[in-house]
């Protein structure tokens, strides 16, 4: 009896130190496609739109069935501004699912890229799960370091998402799909329950490993002080 629950420990160590390293790999992999977008050419995500952004977040390698329309799932990260000295709050992990993506370039994987604009879409995320499109009013991203956040239907979206798919950017749209805090994935990060509302305002600590994502977003689009981004965000 002793051998089994030894094993059952040494599984269940296993599961969790297994578990802890997707964790990791998945706040280095959303560092490295913050840090491919910055360094693309003109074809890139608008620093404009991303300077005014409530909240970012990253779904790298998000996967596809289909080649045309197909069903989505995957994890992904999101961190919102806060008054920290880094700029932003500590990641909180979350699970995209459902929807349709639509035609995309290439096949396979894509990164997802996506910005939360206003302080109604932000407090959406505070929610156990929400649909994008639905609960939250959602846009396709224009393409291009320049594009402005300017037109009408721009100011008006809560949430507005890009694509990249073999190292190409396009707007793409998350209609219909589901996005809820990874209650479990937060669990074994920060070491105890915490709840995504906790993590995006800023109650929990950033994990050491998440200091480079910050570092990129910051240099993307650097820190305003929470009251000048918020009075200068798309409603």
């Amino acid at each position: 009896m002793k051998l089994t629950y030894l094993g059952l420990f040494a599984a269940c160590t296993l599961l969790a130190e297994t578990r802890s390293d997707a964790i990791a790999h998945r706040i280095d992999t959303a560092e490295e496609t913050l840090r491919e977008i910055i360094q693309s050419p003109d074809k890139g995500i608008s620093r404009d739109l991303i300077q005014r952004a409530h909240c970012v977040g990253i779904v790298p390698s998000l996967k596809r069935a289909g080649f045309i329309v197909g069903a989505k799932y995957d994890k992904g990260l999101i961190t919102c501004r806060t008054a920290s000295r880094s700029g932003w709050s500590a990641p909180s992990m979350i699970i995209i699912e459902g929807g349709n993506i639509g035609f995309q370039i290439g096949v396979g994987e894509t990164d997802v890229v996506f910005t939360v604009n206003s302080a109604s879409g932000e407090n959406r995320l505070m929610q156990d799960k929400f649909t994008i499109g639905s609960d939250a009013a959602a846009m396709i991203g224009p393409v291009g370091r320049d594009a402005q956040a300017d037109t009408d239907s721009l100011m008006r979206a809560e949430i507005i998402s890009w694509s990249r798919s073999r190292g190409v950017f396009a707007g793409v749209s998350l209609d219909g799909a589901s996005l809820r805090a990874d209650n479990e994935d937060n669990e074994t990060l920060y070491g105890r329950r915490v709840t995504q509302q906790e993590i995006l305002h800023g109650g929990v600590k950033p994990p050491a490993n998440a200091r480079e994502l910050f570092v990129r977003l910051n240099a993307f689009a650097p820190p305003l002080r929470t009251e000048v981004y918020r009075s200068s965000t798309v409603h």
